[in-house]
């Protein structure tokens, strides 16, 4: 049995009576497939995971079990997860329709006990597909990026991670000096640590000295890559291969780093139709609870990009230093300055969306946010 068996099971359209539903539930070692056509039991296999073959065994297995019409639909899902987009693409290629599900948007059962296995996960998929199918707002569908601009987030996010460890080890070392009270200054912990390094070894422990030699050489090599990563985002701007982080960078406030995430985690491939969908993309809408005579604003819903939506609330409080003549400043200032803490917390968090719609605007039409100015530019 051929992939090409798989692909004739499919035609053109919306989901119709004799389609195949299948639902993934995929683990490290297995995954664990349920397929049906909405009428019958259904059909449950197991299959080693990553398995392309397998996988389209059993679709043609299941087809043949419920007599699916070779010019039938196939359907599938599986949550988002560690496996990615490849799953996704190679489905589309073969004609199947496949979505790719928000796994924190799939409904769950309230009771304190309740039972979950691979098995009943992907069954509990399978029907919420068909619900799908048949029109129902079940959950969340995430849009697909192309591969390029899945590899472009690469970068950022790479860096992102090395920043933390090499906080981690600077931490790491300053806390094993301390256990012999030693406590070298931030100027001697930069370019003067060599010197320093040699002038206090002697008084360590061999064993704890030749664990800080380690940590040493873990922390040199991180940032050496951080800084091959950055000296890779710099040459690619200066040849003209990022024009949208380019763009971004001419406003006063937004820098390479913010520009980067921004624009290859949200602006730079997904479409937004109005300010509501951008703020929905980074999770940054209301989310009220409204029941009978109860009424209670819970706070933004969090469900969006969540290394966005953190990096805009950060951009947030540089904004309102270095743009302060800008219209979403003075309206911050107005409304939150002069109130309390936990009121300005609650500013800068509108602030953010504000800010989120203004520069995807500004990217869209070349609109500069009111009151805004952008960086002078050298001749």
């Amino acid at each position: 049995m051929s992939t090409s068996q798989v692909a004739a099971l499919r035609r053109k359209g919306t989901a119709g009576a004799g389609d195949l539903y299948m639902s993934f539930e995929l683990g490290d070692k297995h995954w664990k497939l349920s397929v049906g056509d909405g009428r019958s039991a259904l059909s449950r296999f197991s299959v080693h995971a990553g398995d392309q073959t397998a996988v389209a065994q059993c679709i043609v297995r299941a087809g043949n079990r419920f007599k699916t019409p070779k010019d039938a639909q196939v359907h599938s899902c599986y949550e988002a997860g560690r496996d990615g987009w490849w799953l996704h693409r190679w489905f589309t290629g073969l004609g199947v329709d496949n979505v790719v599900v928000d796994a924190a948007s799939i409904e769950v059962n309230r009771r304190a006990r309740r039972a979950k296995t691979d098995r009943l996960d992907a069954d509990k998929l399978e029907a919420m597909l068909e619900r799908h199918h048949r029109g129902e707002r079940v959950w969340a569908v995430l849009r697909e990026p192309s591969e390029h601009d899945e590899d472009e987030r690469r970068e950022h996010r790479e860096l992102e991670r090395l920043i933390h460890e090499r906080t981690a080890h600077t931490n790491r070392i300053g806390s094993l000096l301390v256990l012999r009270n030693l406590r070298p200054s931030v100027h001697i912990a930069g370019r003067g640590w060599a010197d320093w390094w040699r002038q206090h070894r002697e008084q360590l422990g061999p064993k704890l000295g030749s664990e800080i030699d380690r940590e040493l050489v873990r922390l040199q090599l991180v940032k050496e890559q951080v800084r091959a990563i950055e000296a890779a985002r710099r040459a690619e701007l200066q040849q003209g291969r990022q024009p949208l982080v380019d763009q971004l960078m001419r406003l006063c406030g937004i820098g390479i780093t913010g520009a980067s995430v921004l624009v290859h985690e949200i602006f730079g491939w997904r479409q937004f139709a109005n300010r509501r969908e951008v703020a929905g993309c980074l999770g940054l809408t209301p989310t009220p609870y409204a029941s009978g005579d109860s009424q209670t604003e819970q706070g933004i819903s969090k469900a969006g990009n969540q290394r966005a939506r953190s990096l805009l609330v950060e951009i947030s409080w540089g904004w309102l230093r270095l743009q302060p003549d800008s219209a979403i400043s003075c309206w911050f200032n107005k409304r939150f300055a002069r109130g309390s803490a936990r009121m300005r917390r609650v500013g800068i968090v509108a602030v953010a969306r504000r800010l989120a719609v203004a520069l995807w605007r500004f990217l869209r039409d070349g609109e500069i946010p009111a009151g805004a100015r952008p960086k002078v530019i050298a001749a």
